[in-house]
């Protein structure tokens, strides 16, 4: 019951290696910094920036060479196969428990793999630079929320993907590609309005001079706004942010109320211009497109890896949910730096039509100065590192989109 190894497994596993190992590399060692950044910023926020980021990167990097390496041994060693049998024969002769009791496992081996990571990056590092607001319970209950949340659906799409399998042996992941699809367009709609709220508080927004700025920059951009909400973000974080959300009736923009309570209005203006830019440029759908787009190459070649590794008679067994979480690990990981590309091109097209809209350059200048030093971004990011990684651009980069935008 051994799967077999084949060589577009090896290329994939090779191209992650050697990604890994340069983003490693750029990670511990970014380089000089870049000399205008002193226009902006002192050297002590940029080796601080540094220092923040690089343990982050690092824990980042390794956390997603341990699951890949762990699903790789998992797989080829015979481990998930016999795994596999055994739940069956637990389960016997009731077919969709096995799946279920399989699943499950896999699912709490790979969580309590990247809990050290989550911990880390999302509790410890934050408190100690100062911008978490939780405790530590607060903190594990969110987890277990979300664990929770996750795991429903996790089991819900694996009982799905096994119908699938079964149903159309040869077309399968023509099916999945359009659930999927479809899957990415109903959570547009219903996160904002049924997850969010189980993590955060939202009001409408109270200050009149808010209201009548995001309503100015609605008229502008002639972007309709549903409902103008601030999120209770300062229970966990002294970061700011603003975002849009949702499609037709669930549409709103969300301020976070560290936004409110940091930044001066100029800024928040910026910010909200910024959002607004998305929206009308219709970042939104052509986000949706792309994913759905994405989701069909990627369910495309898990179909030819499952076909090539997996015996035909053993395809709708358990552990091919193994091999293709690996598949779906290795393409989306060498996938990113095109996704991350085609978010920092919309990035920077929201920027530039932001400055259009406030007509006001240098409080949009003056926002990203603020936003990096008080996020403690990397200021001088390793050309690799930003290509890879970075959804995006960096600091530096928008200020250059900002000066060249015509008001």
């Amino acid at each position: 019951m051994r799967t077999r190894i084949n060589l577009i497994w090896i290329i994939l596993l090779v191209l992650t290696g050697a990604f890994s190992l340069l983003y490693l590399w750029y990670a511990i060692f970014p380089g000089e910094v870049d000399a205008r950044i002193l226009q902006y910023f002192s050297m002590e926020q940029a080796v601080q920036g540094r220092e923040y980021q690089r343990a982050l990167q690092v824990a980042s990097v390794i956390s997603v060479i341990l699951q890949i390496g762990f699903l790789t041994w998992f797989i080829f060693s015979g481990r998930a196969a016999k795994l596999s049998q055994r739940a069956q024969q637990i389960t016997a002769p009731r077919y969709w428990p096995g799946i279920l009791l399989f699943s499950v496992i896999l699912w709490f081996m790979l969580s309590l793999m990247i809990l050290p990571f989550s911990l880390f990056g999302s509790f410890y590092w934050q408190k100690r630079w100062g911008f978490s607001a939780q405790s530590m319970s607060g903190w594990w209950l969110d987890y277990f929320k979300g664990a929770g949340i996750e795991l429903i659906l996790f089991a819900a799409g694996i009982v799905l993907l096994f119908v699938m399998i079964k149903k159309w042996p040869k077309d399968w992941w023509l099916a999945v590609s359009g659930l999927f699809s479809l899957w990415l367009i109903v959570q547009s709609f219903l996160w904002p309005v049924v997850i969010s709220p189980l993590y955060n508080s939202f009001v409408p927004a109270q200050d009149p001079a808010v209201i009548a700025m995001v309503r100015e920059l609605s008229e502008k951009a002639q972007v309709p706004v549903g409902q103008i909400l601030v999120m209770d973000a300062s229970r966990r974080t002294t970061k700011a942010n603003a975002y849009f959300s949702g499609l037709g009736t669930t549409k709103r923009i969300v301020l976070y109320d560290t936004l409110l309570r940091d930044y001066p209005p100029d800024e928040v203006k910026a910010v909200v211009a910024h959002e607004m830019a998305h929206w009308q440029q219709g970042h939104i759908l052509k986000g949706l497109g792309w994913g759905i787009a994405g989701s069909f190459f990627v369910w495309g070649i898990i179909y030819v890896l499952v076909t090539l590794t997996v015996a035909r008679a053993q395809r709708d067994r358990p552990h091919v949910l193994a091999v293709i979480m690996l598949g779906i690990l290795l393409v989306s990981y060498l996938g990113s730096p095109i996704e991350n590309n085609i978010s920092r091109k919309m990035e920077e097209e929201a920027d530039r039509i932001a400055v259009s809209l406030t007509g006001d350059r240098p409080a949009a200048i003056r926002l990203q100065v603020d936003l990096a030093a008080k996020n403690l971004s990397e200021l001088s990011p390793a050309g690799f590192i930003e290509w890879f990684s970075y959804s995006h651009p960096s600091v530096l980069s928008r200020i250059d989109i900002l000066e060249r935008a015509p008001e």
